[in-house]
């Protein structure tokens, strides 16, 4: 983990309050703030997703320790599909639907990732998601989901984050997919600790 200034990982002002909400978990007065710079079709970001991502939604997020906030970072150079499925899961995230949505595209990433227009298989992975249809397009066709994807790129890029996924952690980056719980544990016992003034767990 490299020590860097801090930024401000965040989406241009809209008129919500937080316009983080819709692709966080946890308190927004946690006292620890993960942002996980991700990419749909990557699949060491599936695998996080699937094996990593729920225990420390169980023993952090959930717990009130940790807010968790996605950033999209969609490697197009590899990974061509990865825009399209990131604006449908910003479309979602604007229904309330981001994790349901955010969860099935990982699983069914094989059905979208090798399609050459993924469009319409995106969408109906939403829509099983319980996002509406004609929202979802509606918003896709205004172009702003795209805007969105395209400066939460540009923002983890500026934070030093090159591959997925990167997680930007209270002033510093950690590059490269955990394969077990332990060592985001040990990071986010450390910061917690140093926040709240609490010994450790032993």
């Amino acid at each position: 983990m490299r020590t860097l200034l801090p930024i401000a990982l965040v989406i241009a002002v809209t008129l919500q309050a937080d316009p983080l909400a819709p692709r966080s978990k946890g308190r927004h007065e946690a006292p620890v703030t993960v942002y996980e710079m991700a990419d749909f079709q990557c699949p060491a970001c599936r695998m996080f997703a699937a094996t990593v991502l729920p225990t420390l939604d169980s023993e952090y997020v959930r717990t009130g320790k940790v807010r968790w906030v996605f950033i999209n970072l969609p490697l197009t150079s590899i990974h061509p599909n990865a825009v399209a499925a990131a604006e449908v899961a910003m479309c979602a995230a604007r229904q309330g639907r981001f994790w349901p949505t955010h969860d099935l595209l990982y699983r069914q990433q094989d059905q979208w990732a090798p399609l050459p227009q993924p469009r319409d298989t995106l969408v109906a992975l939403a829509e099983r998601a319980g996002v509406n249809r004609a929202k979802l397009l509606a918003c896709l066709k205004s172009g702003d989901a795209r805007k969105e994807v395209e400066l939460d790129a540009q923002r983890a890029a500026r934070s030093g984050a090159r591959a997925t996924p990167s997680f930007y952690i209270e002033g510093g980056l950690l590059e490269g997919a955990p394969y077990t719980p332990d060592p985001m544990r040990h990071l986010l016992d450390s910061i917690y600790a140093t926040r709240t003034h609490t010994p450790p767990p032993r």
